[in-house]
C-alpha cells in the first residue's frame, strides 16, 4: 500500500507539491527523506523507482537530482544503491564516496558501500565500513547489523547482489 501512495504522490505531481501525507511516505527503508528545501522531483521520483526495483528509471532521475543538488547526500546514497543493484557495484562506489564525503557519518552509506565492497570480493574494505558502523552506533544500528551479517555470509560464500 505504501508503495502505491508514493507512486500516486509522484504521478500527482511529486511529494513537493502534494503536500505532507506524501512527504512522510516518501521516507521509505533507505534513511530519512531529506529535508524538503534539499529535495527536488527527481529525487522523488527515483526513491519511488528504486523501491520499485526499477534502477535505470531510478538513476537517470537521481543523476538529474545530484546534479542540480550536488550536496544532497541521500541521493547520492541512493544512487549509488540503484547503481550496485543494477549490477555495478565498481560504478556505485564513487557515488557512496561522495555521500561519505559530503557527511562521513551517514550510515546508509557505510553500510552500502561496505556490501558493494563484498561485490567486488574487497572483505577488508568492507570490514573498515564495519568497523565505522561500530563507532557511529553506539548502541548497535539496523545499518551495522546487515553489514556485519553480509560479511558472514560472503565469508560462508554467499555474495551479496
Amino acid at each position: 500500500m505504501r508503495q502505491r501512495i508514493s507512486l500516486v504522490c509522484v504521478v500527482a505531481g511529486a511529494a513537493l507539491l502534494a503536500g505532507p501525507d506524501c512527504q512522510a511516505n516518501m521516507s521509505g527503508s533507505s534513511g530519512p527523506a531529506p529535508p524538503a528545501a534539499a529535495r527536488s522531483i527527481d529525487y522523488d521520483i527515483g526513491k519511488v523507482a528504486a523501491e520499485r526495483g526499477d534502477f535505470a528509471t531510478a538513476i537517470g532521475a537521481l543523476k538529474r537530482a545530484v546534479s542540480s543538488q550536488p550536496r544532497n547526500v541521500s541521493a547520492f546514497n541512493l544512487l549509488g544503491y540503484a547503481t550496485r543493484k543494477s549490477g555495478d557495484a565498481r560504478s556505485a562506489l564513487p557515488f557512496y564516496l561522495q555521500a561519505l564525503a559530503i557527511d562521513p557519518k551517514h550510515i546508509g552509506a557505510h553500510e552500502y558501500i561496505g556490501e558493494a565492497y563484498l561485490m567486488l570480493d574487497d572483505v577488508a574494505q568492507a570490514r573498515q565500513h564495519l568497523d565505522r558502523l561500530e563507532q557511529l552506533c553506539l548502541f548497535g544500528c539496523k545499518e551495522h547489523r546487515m553489514l556485519q551479517q553480509a560479511i558472514a555470509a560472503y565469508n560462508k560464500g554467499v555474495k551479496p547482489k
